[in-house]
C-alpha cells in the first residue's frame, strides 16, 4: 500500500521544551502555588529528566515572570499580583482582535463549524458549573482564532501574554457566564460575514469586559 504523506505528524519537542511547557502549566493551574519554592533535583525526579533541562526551562521560566531565582540561594515560583490583569487584557484585547481580521480569509466552512461546535461544548460546561472546563475550551475557542490568523508573531506574543491571563483567570477564581457564550456567537456570525471591523470590535469588547467581572468585587 502506498505510505500517507498528508498525516499529522507528531510534534518532537526537546528535553528542555517538555520541562518548560509541564513546569508552567504547573504555575498556571496552581500545581506549584505562587511563592513555592523549586528544587531542580526534585523538579527533575518528578520529570524523569537530567538536572540541566530542569534548569534551562527555569531560566526561561524566569524570563518570562514565573518564576524568580536567587543565584546560590533558591529559586521560587512568582505571586500573582490581582491588579496586573487591568495591565495584561488590553493588549490581549488588541492581539485578539488583530487575529480575528487576519483569521477572516483562512476560514472556511469547516472552520466555522469547529468555531460553533467548540462554543456549544462551552455553554455545556458554563451550564453544568464546571468553570475548570469552560475556561479550558474559551481558551481552545480563541485558539482556534489564532491559528487561523496565520502570524508567528502575533501568535507568539498571544501565547505569553495569554499564558499569565491563565494564571490570573485559576488564582483569581473567575467564573465565565452565559454572556461570553453569547458573545461567542456574535463573534462566530461576524466572522461568517466577513465584517472585520465588527469581528474587531467584538472581540475586544469580549476582552475588556473580563476586566470588570475580575475587578467587580474588589470594587463593590
Amino acid at each position: 500500500m502506498p505510505v500517507p504523506v498528508n498525516h499529522p505528524k507528531p510534534v518532537r519537542v526537546t528535553a528542555k521544551e517538555s520541562a518548560y511547557l509541564q513546569l508552567q502549566q504547573w504555575i498556571i493551574d496552581g500545581t506549584l502555588q505562587p511563592d513555592e519554592k523549586l528544587v531542580d533535583t526534585d523538579l527533575a525526579k518528578a520529570l524523569s529528566l537530567s538536572r540541566t533541562p530542569i534548569r534551562e526551562a527555569l531560566q526561561l521560566l524566569e524570563a518570562q515572570g514565573f518564576v524568580e531565582m536567587f543565584p546560590g540561594k533558591t529559586t521560587r515560583v512568582t505571586k500573582v499580583h490581582k491588579e496586573d490583569i487591568v495591565h495584561l487584557l488590553p493588549p490581549v484585547a488588541v492581539l485578539q482582535a488583530l487575529a480575528a481580521e487576519l483569521a477572516i480569509p483562512n476560514l472556511d466552512s469547516e472552520s466555522i463549524s469547529m468555531l460553533k461546535e467548540t462554543n456549544q461544548r462551552f455553554a455545556q460546561a458554563i451550564k453544568a458549573n464546571d468553570n475548570f472546563s469552560a475556561l479550558k475550551i474559551d481558551e481552545e475557542f480563541h485558539q482556534l482564532i489564532v491559528n487561523a490568523a496565520k502570524n508567528p508573531y502575533v501568535h507568539t506574543m498571544l501565547d505569553r501574554l495569554q499564558s499569565h491571563v491563565r494564571r490570573q483567570f485559576f488564582h483569581n477564581s473567575l467564573i465565565v457566564t452565559a454572556g461570553s457564550y453569547n458573545m461567542h456567537q456574535k463573534i462566530i456570525r461576524a466572522l461568517e460575514e466577513k465584517d472585520a471591523a465588527e469581528v474587531s470590535n467584538l472581540m475586544k469588547a469580549n476582552w475588556i469586559r473580563t476586566i470588570d467581572e475580575l475587578t467587580a468585587p474588589a470594587n463593590a
